[in-house]
């Protein structure tokens, strides 16, 4: 029986992917490296961010300044206040859940705070929130995840995770947690290990 659900944050509840690769593509730009935002979202989707970084130095040959990440992250946050909206329906999927609910994401807790304010979702989840930076551990490592389950009061077969990205659902599945893979384009090696939803409002189906 499911007790606790566990929401990615970006690309899951927030529509911020393709800010946040259209922010890093407009700072490599300085560096002489043109990289298409929607390429870098495809690639690279739910990575730790310093690994994305140490992979694009390396093919680019190229080193960073160590101010580009603080760098990266004012021009994140400038195109969010601008731009960023909750996820096509999931005000509506949030509304009808009457489940416990957490945030279990790779990003720094600042930017799940904003993000989620922003985009008014915030009231749902008060302070159950988790970030990767609190614990060190990134996904798909399935730390994370199971962090949440413990905060949360709930034994990880008593969750359901939903995530939008490869390495996200894996490490829900290595948590040994339900996982639901949020995706128009799902990569195929994940079909069949997850329940698969193309919208919001379908999980509400997985619930019943």
């Amino acid at each position: 029986m499911i007790k606790c659900i566990i929401f990615d944050c970006d690309g899951t509840l927030v529509d911020s992917e393709f800010l946040a690769n259209l922010a890093l593509a407009r700072l490599l730009e300085q560096y002489d490296v043109v990289l298409d935002p929607a390429e870098l979202m495809s690639r690279f989707r739910g990575w730790k961010l310093a690994e994305i970084l140490d992979t694009i130095q390396k093919e680019a040959d190229i080193s960073l300044p160590s101010n580009f990440v603080t760098a990266y992250r004012q021009l994140f946050s400038k195109l969010s206040r601008e731009q960023l909206e909750p996820i096509e329906g999931v005000k509506q999927t949030l509304d009808q859940i009457q489940l416990p609910m957490c945030v279990a994401s790779s990003g720094p807790m600042h930017k799940i705070e904003e993000s989620l304010r922003l985009t008014e979702l915030d009231h749902y989840f008060d302070d159950l929130l988790f970030s990767a930076y609190d614990i060190n551990l990134w996904k798909p490592d399935p730390g994370l995840f199971l962090h949440a389950a413990q905060m949360m009061g709930a034994k990880p077969e008593e969750c359901l995770v939903v995530e939008d990205s490869k390495v996200g659902v894996q490490a829900a599945i290595g948590a040994g947690m339900q996982a639901v893979y949020f995706s128009k384009n799902p990569e195929p090696e994940l079909v069949g290990a997850a329940y698969h939803i193309e919208t919001m409002p379908q999980l509400l189906d997985l619930l019943v």
